[in-house]
């Protein structure tokens, strides 16, 4: 059998990359419709994601076009 010791933190980052793959777009939609942006940080907390979502495409947008 192959040792994998040299991988063994990859966990670890794949889960940085990905949160941030999904954080990032999400905090800057929460700014952009005039929420504040930490709530973006929801999107990696199990049926948090799915209420922030719903929260967000149905909820009062407190920003107008400009």
């Amino acid at each position: 059998m192959m040792n994998h010791e040299m991988f063994a933190g990859m966990g670890f980052l794949w889960m940085l990359i990905v949160g941030a793959i999904f954080i990032v777009p999400t905090w800057r939609i929460c700014q952009r419709v005039g929420y504040p942006g930490p709530l973006g940080l929801l999107i990696v907390v199990p049926f948090a994601n799915i209420v922030l979502l719903y929260f967000i495409a149905f909820g009062p947008w407190k920003n107008v076009d400009k």
